[in-house]
């Protein structure tokens, strides 16, 4: 079965890129939650916390397709470099400043936030540009969805044992250091770069926006799914009497996707991508539909473990069908723009869990992700696209 990873990763320049852009990304899953022990631990209050993290969850979310317009006009290395700087300087002005003023930490979340290093997606653009073979792209795509599996899965837990355990400052410091070397160090694999298009040679592209919105508002009900999935499954552990078995079923639900999509990189690419996207979010539906009547945490376990190996075909699909509909010289923009769907889902997703939880109980707050999850579906039923064949990297 991993042959097919070993074929794409015999690909010259392609282990360095996937190395660093996967530090790159792993202050995205550690830079929330640090804000969060942090500047609770040191104020006492939760309050000034979320509001700080909020703002920077809000900043990063929406300048990630400006970084991603910026990468296809100017290429990925100058927009990396500054990325990482930015991001960095906006963690040490918000440890500077958490003592002092929470205007000060709010203002070094901005900066952070508008620096957060979109590597995830510049290597998907550079995994379009050096892979030839077509067919090989699902393989890389997969292979990007597992890391993200990977990175979100270490980032919350490296985080907490170096705030909680170590020093409270050293998470959000290590996150700004994973965040210079991963984005510079991307930044100087110049041959792998895609190439970019510069504004003197005429006006752009258009996205194609009929094609690219849907998928952007999939994206958006999947981070709804995964951010009421996390406060959902501390609430239902904490009420079940157990609040340590969070960590435990939120890992069975990565690791169902995790190994969703290891086998399906394995495979060859389907001829109907729509179909798959039907059929892998009408999956999801199915089994999250009975999560609000899950009596113990060993069924919600169950039910989390199952809905996983929906998630990967269906992100890995919609990479695909991005890659598949808008123009290669507007990739990186296209695909930060799901990115943001998502982090807004996520981030509304979070809160609208808290306030089902602490009017009803988590049980009813499990509508959510189904609710979610119908309208990701409705989105894949209803998509109509015509998708070309793309046999060769365009130059």
């Amino acid at each position: 079965m991993f042959s097919a990873y070993r074929t794409i990763l015999a690909t010259p320049g392609a282990p360095a890129f996937t190395t660093t852009g996967a530090l790159g990304r792993l202050p995205l899953s550690m830079t929330g939650l640090g804000i969060v022990l942090l500047v609770s631990g040191r104020t006492g209050d939760y309050a000034p916390a979320g509001l700080v993290m909020a703002v920077y969850v809000v900043t990063s979310a929406f300048f990630a397709p400006v970084q991603g317009r910026l990468a296809d006009r100017m290429g990925q290395a100058p927009v990396l470099v500054a990325a990482g700087a930015l991001f960095a300087s906006g963690i040490v002005i918000l440890l500077s400043t958490v003592d002092v003023t929470l205007w000060g930490a709010a203002a070094g979340a901005v900066i952070a936030g508008l620096g957060a290093p979109q590597t995830g997606n510049m290597v998907r653009a550079r995994w379009t540009h050096v892979l030839p073979d077509r067919s090989r792209l699902q393989t890389a795509f997969a292979l990007e969805a597992v890391l993200d599996e990977v990175v979100f899965i270490v980032g919350p837990v490296l985080v907490t044992i170096l705030t909680l355990s170590v020093l409270d400052w050293s998470g959000l410091a290590v996150a700004g250091v994973a965040a210079i070397v991963g984005a510079w160090g991307l930044a100087l694999q110049r041959s792998t770069q895609p190439r970019h298009r510069p504004q003197a040679d005429g006006p752009r592209e258009p996205l194609p926006w009929f094609l690219l919105g849907p998928l952007v508002v999939a994206a958006c009900g999947l981070g709804v799914l995964f951010g009421a999935a996390e406060v959902l499954v501390v609430a239902f552990t904490q009420e079940q009497g157990r609040p340590g078995a969070a960590g435990l079923v939120l890992a069975i639900f990565s690791a169902g996707s995790l190994a969703a999509g290891l086998v399906i990189g394995a495979q060859p690419p389907p001829a109907d991508p729509i179909r798959r996207l039907r059929l892998s979010t009408l999956g999801l539906l199915v089994f999250l539909a009975p999560l609000p009547f899950a009596p113990n945490i060993a069924l919600l376990a169950v039910g989390f473990g199952l809905a996983g190996l929906m998630l990967s075909p269906t992100l890995i699909t919609a990479v695909h069908l991005v890659e598949l509909t808008v123009p290669h010289s507007r990739l990186t923009e296209a695909l930060t723009w799901t990115t943001t769907g998502m982090s807004a889902g996520t981030a509304g997703g979070a809160a609208l869990a808290g306030l089902i939880v602490d009017r009803w109980s988590a049980s009813a707050g499990f509508v959510l992700p189904i609710v979610a999850a119908l309208m990701t579906t409705t989105v894949a039923m209803l998509y109509r696209a015509p998708l070309p064949r793309r046999d060769h990297v365009a130059s």
